[in-house]
């Protein structure tokens, strides 16, 4: 893995009206890496990934994708290489698999035989409609999306919201051999605790929108109760 991060978050403050939602985050991932942000609902998860694809303004502290500052267009960061699946998937009902693959297809993307291999259930469906598609077969077609587009920073927000357990499962092992064959780096809101940690090199835990515990992965497995701390508010000191 290469030494320097491709995304930081810089002591990060934001919100809506003024009013901050976030308060002094600071987070980085490098290439090749899988970044969990955790936390109870209204944490400011979602909050932290908008403004982290320039969709929501900084209040203070600043962000940098591939070294650069990020622009305060979503467009222009997205042809830059930093793609965020939403959590509501952002996927065209009425088209079939096949239309909304090509539809994100983008030059220096990733090849969708290659797509096919990591979704092979995706090549199966080319002809249905997206509408009529399960919740996990509709995360899979996003995430299969934003492969085509050529991220070099993926952040997908609520990957298992709706999802059975089971799909959860099948999907965030897959995630991390696409971290790692792609050398992407990769931001994941997610609320399977466990299942997460096991497939992410550092975590995150916030709570009313500050950081309660930041450590690698591997520090939390098996230590739940560190992280149930951490989404309680208790601050939590690793070392």
């Amino acid at each position: 893995m290469s030494g320097q991060p491709v995304f930081e978050l810089d002591d990060i403050t934001v919100g809506y009206g003024g009013v901050s939602a976030v308060r002094g985050l600071s987070a980085s991932v490098r290439e090749g890496e899988i970044l969990a942000l955790l936390g109870p609902n209204g944490a400011g998860k979602t909050t932290t990934m908008l403004a982290a694809v320039g969709a929501l303004p900084l209040i203070s502290g600043s962000v940098q994708a591939l070294g650069q500052p990020i622009d305060s267009a979503v467009e222009k960061n997205a042809r830059r290489g930093v793609t965020l699946v939403p959590d509501s998937r952002g996927v065209f009902h009425r088209l079939s698999v096949a239309d909304n693959l090509r539809l994100a297809k983008r030059k220096g993307g990733t090849d969708l035989g290659v797509v096919y291999e990591y979704f092979p259930k995706l090549k199966t469906m080319r002809t249905r409609k997206c509408g009529n598609l399960s919740g996990g077969e509709q995360q899979m077609l996003a995430m299969a999306k934003a492969l085509l587009a050529g991220p070099k920073v993926l952040l997908i927000d609520e990957l298992s919201l709706g999802l059975s357990p089971i799909a959860v499962q099948e999907l965030l092992p897959r995630l991390r051999s696409i971290a790692d064959d792609q050398r992407m780096a990769v931001i994941l809101v997610e609320q399977h605790i466990d299942l997460a940690l096991g497939i992410a090199d550092s975590a995150v835990v916030l709570h009313h929108g500050r950081v309660a515990l930041s450590a690698p992965a591997a520090e939390l497995r098996g230590r739940r109760d560190m992280v149930e701390a951490a989404y309680f508010g208790r601050t939590v000191d690793v070392a």
